[in-house]
């Protein structure tokens, strides 16, 4: 037990600590039990997902099929970093875009880091790419993030309409994104070199175990782009996955596929802010995002809940807002989803796809300095927060 304690990184005591306050407001009444079981039951399927969805890509990992993307995306740069660049934020966006940001960040994230080990280039540039993207790229349609949803049902908006209001916003918040992951990321001065070196094809261990991995993925995305509950298609997915591997390879059935961290996260989180909303949040969030639709109150939504997401994650940051907006703002509303969206790039937990990010260089053991995350994710939350609300104000 001593051992297991130790080795608890600060994130690790983070969540716990969260999980225990939460669990204290239940306990102590300040949360009446009929309200936790009622958070506890909305976000089974996200925690359902959250589980499902890391073992797949785990174990789809495992099965190299990452290396494979990785090596053929690298090949079709030809050592260029331009259009290495180009080709990273371009599949990156389109993923998240038409996917949706977890699945970028649970899927796409592995493909990145694969390429970095496959090419000897640095893997923080590609990490940032997908982790970035994964947020500021979730604009465009309702199936990109789940606070789209929320908001598209709010407002009444079909999916032609929603997409149709967003898609220069969107246009310009990749936009900005690119231009800030070059600077901080991918510039010669930090990437390192000039050029690299296109790897040779991948050699598969067990050609059998790929196809399925990779069949596998395929009707996985499909189920996503047919609207199928993301909760059952990543079950199912999951399920497949660790049957085609106890056929092959048990070796790789271990308890480190379970993501226990997340899940005490996720928990904690949804058992202390519906604490705090009881007792004032409510109240402060009218105060600060006003009730206004023009261009003052869409910056101040949009501020406010880029600021809250980055305190306590965007989707309850999302919910706690909109139910102080009158459902006749539409673009105060908008403005608030773009800053629930882009805006929760600073801290770690600011969003799931962030944390679904940090799990993944967690385990492949790619250190992110913190200080250069924090300033960098600052400066693209403001710069493309306020550019992407002026977009959305100038197209009203």
């Amino acid at each position: 037990m001593v051992g297991v304690l130790r080795r608890l990184s600060v994130l690790d005591w983070i969540r716990v600590g969260l999980l225990g306050l939460g669990l204290l407001a239940v306990v102590t009444e300040l949360l009446p039990v009929e309200d936790a079981a009622g958070e506890v039951e909305r976000i089974a399927p996200i925690l359902l997902f959250l589980v499902a969805v890391i073992v797949l890509a785990e174990l789809v990992k495992e099965a190299q099929v990452f290396d494979v993307i990785a090596a053929r995306l690298a090949a079709a740069g030809r050592g260029h970093y331009v259009a290495l660049f180009l080709l990273c934020t371009a599949f990156a966006s389109l993923v998240t875009m038409f996917l949706n940001l977890d699945t970028t960040a649970v899927l796409l994230t592995p493909v990145m880091l694969a390429l970095a080990a496959r090419t000897g280039i640095a893997a923080l540039p590609l990490a940032m790419t997908t982790v970035w993207l994964a947020n500021t790229a979730s604009l465009f349609l309702p199936v990109s993030n789940l606070t789209n949803l929320l908001a598209m049902e709010r407002l009444g908006l079909s999916t032609k309409e929603f997409a149709g209001r967003l898609w220069l916003p969107q246009l310009v918040s990749i936009a900005v994104t690119m231009v800030f992951l070059w600077v901080f990321f991918w510039r010669r001065g930090r990437r390192g070199a000039d050029r690299y070196d296109p790897p040779p094809p991948v050699p598969v261990a067990d050609p059998l175990l790929f196809r399925t991995a990779a069949t596998v993925c395929v009707l996985f995305i499909a189920a996503i782009l047919l609207e199928l509950p993301i909760q059952v298609a990543a079950l199912v997915a999951a399920v497949l996955m660790i049957a085609a591997f106890a056929w092959r390879d048990r070796s790789k059935l271990t308890l480190a596929l379970f993501p226990w961290q997340l899940l005490v996260f996720v928990t904690g989180l949804f058992l202390v802010v519906p604490t705090l909303s009881r007792y004032g949040l409510a109240g402060l969030m009218s105060a600060l995002a006003g009730t206004g639709d023009d261009g003052d109150g869409a910056y101040r939504a949009a501020a406010v809940g880029a600021g809250l997401s980055n305190l306590i994650n965007n989707l309850p940051a999302y919910t706690a807002v909109e139910k102080v907006i009158p459902v006749v703002n539409q673009d105060q509303l908008l403005a608030l989803l773009i800053g629930t969206n882009i805006g929760p790039v600073i801290t770690p937990w600011a969003s799931l796809a962030t944390l679904l990010w940090f799990e993944w260089c967690r385990r492949r053991g790619v250190r992110v300095p913190m200080l250069t995350f924090v300033l960098a994710g600052a400066g693209l939350a403001v710069v493309g927060v306020t550019a992407t609300v002026g977009v959305l104000l100038l197209t009203a």
